[in-house]
This record gives structure tokens, sequence and C-alpha cells, in this order.
């Protein structure tokens, strides 16, 4: 584990990390990591530059993200590259003197087809990838009159269908089979058992409404939305398909439809038409198939195996998850619900928590429901922490833990509502670490023990605190488990206080990992805003085992009663006092009666008391009464709703990554991308070459149209396929 050194850094030198400064002086640059000079180079050495900042990542004396937020900004993609260049070719490669094509680069048949693809409104970057010659040579032949651009010509096709047309025609179906069926053919195929599902066909079609949704089926692919196709969920012969079906959904959840009652306001035929069908449908159909892929398959491994897949591919965060309720308030009379208290209501309310597990930039892992409020303690012992030994990369060997009683599995991150012994010591005889706000902090330490220091979060972003630390005890009774104490010190003397069993991370990285916890808050607020979290999408109830242990509703009442009566003694008590206190005078008699009254109700409450005790606090649900015993929703339609919702969580927020370089805040690029997936394109398949352009229609500012061309420039860079059709996808602006 890499040790905090005390920097030692010159006047003058800019920070890339903690560990790495540069400094430019003279015309040379130098390169200093943990104070000692590491590299330099002249300014204008750019195969030096490159090296050296592919080798201090390729250490790991930096990071990526802190080259693209330092002062040298340099594009996330080009640090890639070079990185790939010292991995695959070696340090001499950036010395190699760069081979140079021939003097007839531009032949007059390149020449020609150059200026026909311009004449056609394609890029000059489209344009150059096209015809196979370097984008430099094709903008100097252009500057210096070799090429020219001729007059555009226009974009319409006339074989293709403008948006008129299809609604006409779409209109004209609904005498028939419905509202745009216009594959008749295949849909009485498919109701009579003569064919299996509907295959996808693109048509040359003009200004799709939703087509920009196109762009994130990419994304959308690449985090699994279809991989759990043929083996954890399927659906019988019928016009659409599974992979339909989940396509479908993730495209609601890109383009804000949050329900399936939402496509009753928008175009069938032109959402349709994005699937590759006639199209989508209808509402009751949507939900009946939603039914059919919850019950019939395998949700539950579906997630879980998507959640392995993510922690897989991003180890380092997978080591650090955070966890978090979130109750989904339910407003219906089917369900007999528990009350619990819901934060941002301040109202105990009927509902479901949810048990969220994310990393620490608040992209979620998987998600556990719990019908019955049995607390965060509960839900990270039984559901949670089994799960995660299962499934998060290296961790270490049993005899790796057998030999060091520091080690530890994975480190859990979660609210001061875990801040328990009994938590984290069941948590550590499993050896799994915890990172949590104390409860009841004490007294205040002494601003001498507090030094300043920079503190790294996850996302790369550097702030300073004033920390400190001890070692300190977690009690309760006679136990006592040894916790590490850290507190930060604000500006206006409060004390915020840590504690982890985690002994071995360092103070800085401690608070790193618990301020964190605010891209977490944010997820809930985003996801219920854009996302719908608390939606339903299948209706019903079900009935909770009757093994299962509830709060008997007898012992509530009784404790709420004696509750009440302590409120009203109090407040009689008070009253009293403030008497004697102020020496006001009482006659006697209402003396008298005010402590008969206080009397009564302490002789009340102990009455309430022995019922209590006699009445058992817990009941299994079986024993309970009809009226009293509680039901849940049906668990696997949301389970498998929730899937999909973080799957175009995880993608929507991948597609933000390629914006963030050409746009300056996450808010701006999160508010392109939407608008992205509810813009119209223009779709023209190919089956000479099996490709298919989509051609999405412009932004609203040249802004965001160069950070969309370079966006869609970067998605033919994957070389992506549609799932079924196998169709090579293409992506321009038009």
């Amino acid at each position: 584990m890499l040790q905090n050194l005390l920097p030692g850094f010159p006047d003058g030198a800019i920070q890339i990390s903690t560990r790495v400064r540069l400094l430019k002086k003279d015309g040379v640059f130098t390169y200093f990591v943990c104070a000692d000079n590491y590299f330099s180079h002249q300014a204008r050495d750019q195969s030096a530059f490159r090296m050296i900042i592919a080798t201090l990542i390729h250490n790991g004396h930096a990071k990526p993200v802190e080259f693209q937020n330092s002062p040298l900004g340099l594009p996330h993609r080009t640090l890639m590259r070079w990185c790939r260049q010292l991995a695959t070719q070696g340090s001499d490669s950036f010395f190699t003197p760069r081979r140079t094509r021939g003097a007839h680069v531009l032949t007059s048949e390149k020449t020609a087809e150059c200026e026909t693809r311009l004449s056609e409104g394609l890029s000059v970057a489209k344009v150059a990838r096209l015809v196979g010659i370097n984008e430099s040579a094709l903008r100097k032949a252009l500057a210096n009159g070799r090429v020219r651009r001729q007059p555009m010509i226009p974009r319409h096709n006339p074989e293709a269908d403008t948006k008129s047309e299809r609604s006409r025609k779409d209109a004209e179906a609904s005498e028939g089979m419905g509202t745009a069926c216009t594959r008749a053919d295949d849909r009485v195929a498919a109701a009579m058992g003569m064919a299996g599902h509907a295959c996808a066909r693109f048509e040359c079609c003009d200004d799709v409404a939703f087509g920009g949704l196109l762009a994130g089926l990419p994304a959308l692919c690449a985090n699994g939305l279809l991989s759990g196709l043929n083996r954890h969920l399927s659906l019988p012969a019928g016009y659409y398909s599974a992979l339909h079906i989940l396509i479908l959904m993730g495209f609601m959840a890109l383009a804000r439809i949050k329900r399936p009652e939402g496509l009753r306001h928008i175009p069938p035929g032109e959402l349709g038409r994005t699937l590759g069908l006639d199209r989508v449908p209808e509402v009751r159909t949507l939900r009946e198939k939603i039914a059919r892929l919850a019950s019939g398959g395998d949700v539950l491994g579906w997630q879980r195996e998507l959640s392995t897949q993510w922690m897989i591919a991003d180890p380092e965060e997978a080591g650090y998850l955070y966890v978090d309720g979130h109750v989904r308030v339910y407003h219906g009379d089917k369900a007999n619900l528990p009350r619990r208290y819901v934060s941002r209501e301040k109202l105990c309310l009927r509902g479901t928590t949810d048990y969220w597990v994310n990393d620490a930039l608040g992209l979620p892992f998987f998600v556990v429901s719990k019908p019955l409020a049995e607390g965060l303690g509960a839900a990270i012992l039984e559901d949670i922490v089994p799960q995660l030994i299962e499934q998060v990369p290296g961790q270490p060997a049993e005899a790796e833990l057998a030999a060091d009683p520091c080690q530890y599995r994975f480190v859990m991150i979660f609210d001061r509502e875990g801040a328990s012994h009994s938590l984290l010591s069941a948590l550590w005889e499993q050896r799994v670490a915890a990172i949590t706000y104390r409860k009841r902090v004490g007294e205040n330490w002494s601003e001498t023990e507090f030094s300043e220091v920079e503190v790294t979060h996850p996302g790369g972003q550097v702030t300073r605190m004033r920390l400190a630390s001890r070692m300190s005890e977690l009690t309760s009774g006679k136990q006592s488990i040894p916790v590490l104490e850290v507190r930060r010190l604000s500006e206006n003397g409060h004390q915020t206080a840590i504690i982890t069993t985690a002994m071995r991370l360092k103070t800085p990285e401690i608070a790193a990992r618990m301020f964190s916890r605010w891209c977490q808050e944010n997820f809930f607020a985003y996801m219920m805003e854009h996302y719908d979290l608390d939606g339903l999408v299948q209706y019903g109830v079900e009935e909770i085992p009757g093994t299962k242990q509830v709060v008997n509703p007898a012992w509530r009442r009784l404790d709420q009663q004696i509750r009440t009566l302590r409120a009203q003694l109090r407040r009689e008590q008070a009253r009293l006092g403030t008497h004697v206190i102020k020496v006001e005078a009482l006659d006697a008699q209402a003396q008298g009666e005010r402590l008969l009254e206080i009397q009564r109700m302490d002789e009340e409450i102990e009455v309430l008391k022995v019922k209590r005790r006699e009445v058992p606090r817990k009941v299994s649900s079986d024993e309970l009464s009809e009226e009293d015993r509680p039901s849940q929703l049906r668990p696997l339609g949301k389970m498998f709703t929730d899937t999909i919702k973080m799957i175009a969580y995880r993608a929507e927020t991948s597609m933000v990554g390629l914006l963030r370089p050409h746009l300056t805040k996450e808010e701006e690029a999160r508010a392109l991308i939407r608008e992205l997936f509810v813009s119209s394109a223009d779709l023209r398949p190919s089956k000479e070459d099996n490709t298919l352009h989509v051609r999405v229609h412009r932004m609203a500012s040249p802004v965001h149209d160069r950070a969309i061309h370079a966006l869609l420039e970067a998605l033919n860079e994957q070389n992506f396929h549609h799932p079924e059709t196998e169709m090579k996808i293409l992506y321009t602006l038009s």
C-alpha cells in the first residue's frame, strides 16, 4: 500500500496529484514524485512529454482523471491512447519518427470522392475516414483549394417516408388491426403460431421522433441490458420478443417515459421504428410482457450476474461499498405494509425500504427490497454481506485473513444508523470493515490536534480539511470493539466524528470515503426525479411467509399508550415545577389536584408496563388476525424494472463521461445527453454494406453540436452492431 510522504515540492510547481508536481522553468519541464526529481525534458519535446505522462499513470503515481482535471487539461481519450502505446509498444515508440504518406495522397479519384461526400453534408472528419486519408490532409487541401466544396445536395431522400406520410399510414392502419400496425402479415403469423417473434427491419425514414435513442443503444448493451437473454429472461412465441421488450424498457428509461402509461401520449409508430418494428406494444400488452419476464425468469440471478460483472470491471471501487436505505412510499390500498419513518416527508408512512449498494461515484451495483422494517443492520447482515462476499473481486484468501488480524475483505460505508457495537462487531467477525459517523460524539478534541491536509476524493477532486485521529472504542454494556476515530474540524468549530474498523486506511482516505456519501444522496434525488424510482409497473400483492417475525400490533398499541402518557406526565411535572420555581401562589386544593393527577398517571403507566411485558413484542405473521397480517407488493416486477433503471443510469453516466471533456459541468453534460435521447433523427439502412446510418438532428447551440459530434464520433469508433439485425450503426449529426 502506498504511504503518504511529507511533501517538499519547490515553489511554483503545479499540482497533478497528491504525489506528483510539475515545475515549468526556463523552458524545461521537471516532474517531482514525493519531492524527488523524477524526470526532466525540454518544453518543446512532445515525445518525452507523452512518454512521461504515460509512465506516471502506468506506475500508479497519478490517475488519468487527475491529469484531466489538472491545469494541463489533457483529454481522457488521449491519455488512454498514450497508456496503450506504452503498454503495447514500449517507451521507445514515443521517440520513433512517424511514417508519412507519399506525395500523392489525394489522387484525382479521391479528390472527386471527397467533393461528392462533402456535398452530401458530411463532416470533414467523416469524409476523411470514409475516403481513407488523414483528416489534416483533407483540411489542408480545402484550405489551398485542391478540394472544393460543392453546393450541398438536399438531404431528403425521395424514398424516405416523411413524418406526415408515416402519420397518415399509421392512422389508416387503425381501421384494420390497430394504429400503426402496418406489418399485418407478421402479426397474423405470430398470432396463428405460424412464426416466432417478429424480426427487426429498419426502414428509410426522415424525422423519426426519439431517433436519438439509438445513440444510447451501445451503452445499454455494454452495461448488460441483453446479458440475461435466453438464460435468465425469455418469452414464449409472439410478435414481440424478450429482446424487443428489453430494448424498449431501456429506451423508455433513457427518454424519461417513466411508466407504461406514458406510451399512450407518444405516437406508437415513431418509437416503434427505433426498435425496427411497426409500433411499440400497447400499455396492457407491455405490462403482460413485463409480468411474464419477471415471473417466468430468474430476475434475481440476472441482477446478481450484472452486479458481479460491474464489480469486476471496476475492482478498486468495488472494495468500498456504500449502503443506504430509501423508503418507497406506498399510497395504494391493496397491500398492508408496515409504517416506517420517511425523512424527506418527516412522517411515518406505509412503504417498502430499498437498500441500495453503490460505489463512491454513485453508480449502483444492486438493490435489496425489504417489505418489513427490520433496520439497516439486519439488511446488511442478512442480505447484503453474504452477496458481497460472493461477488467482490480481489478479496484476501482465508490464510491471509488468519495471518493478519488487521486485514479485511472490503469496506462498507453507511450512515450513523448503523453506528452500533452489534453491527460493527458482527461485520468484523466476517472480516468486513466499516466506516460510519459516530453517535453521541461527546467532548470536543483540542484544536491543536488538528492539522490541515489534502484529501483526494474518489472522483479526483482535491480539497483541504483539518483532520485529527485517535484510537477509540465502541462499547455496549461490558463488550467493546476497537475503532479508529477521525474528526474533521469545520470553520465554525463543529467537529464531525467518523469511526472505522479499517485500521490500515490513512486518515485522509477515511475522510474522503465517508464524505463521498453525498454521491448516493444525489443518486436517490436524480433517480426519483428522472427515473421514477418509486413507480410501480406491476400491481397485486403477495402474502409474507407465515414464519416471518413482525412487531405485534397489540404490543405496539400498548407501547404507544405508554409513550403518550409519559409525554403528558412530563408536561404536568413541568407545569408544577414552573410554579415552584417562580414561587407562584397555588392554593392547596389546586396543588393537591395536580399532584394527584401526576400520581394517577404514574400508576396508569405502571399498569400498562405490566400488560406490555405480558404481550410478546414480536410474533410470526400467521399468528396475527387477517386485518393485522402484513402483505407485500409483488416483488419480481419491481426487481426487474429496478435492474433496467440501474442499467440505464449506468449507460447514461458512461455517455456523460464521453461528453465531459467538451463541456465544463457534469450537470450540463447530463442535460445535453437527455436532449440527445429525445431528439429526432433520420434513419438510412443500407442492405449493400449492412449498415444503418442514424443522422441525429442538431442541438440548440453550436457548442452543443460540437460536443454531440465528438460523442457520435466516439460511438462510431466502437464499431457497434445492432444486436438483432447485425447491422453496423453509424452516427452522424445532420
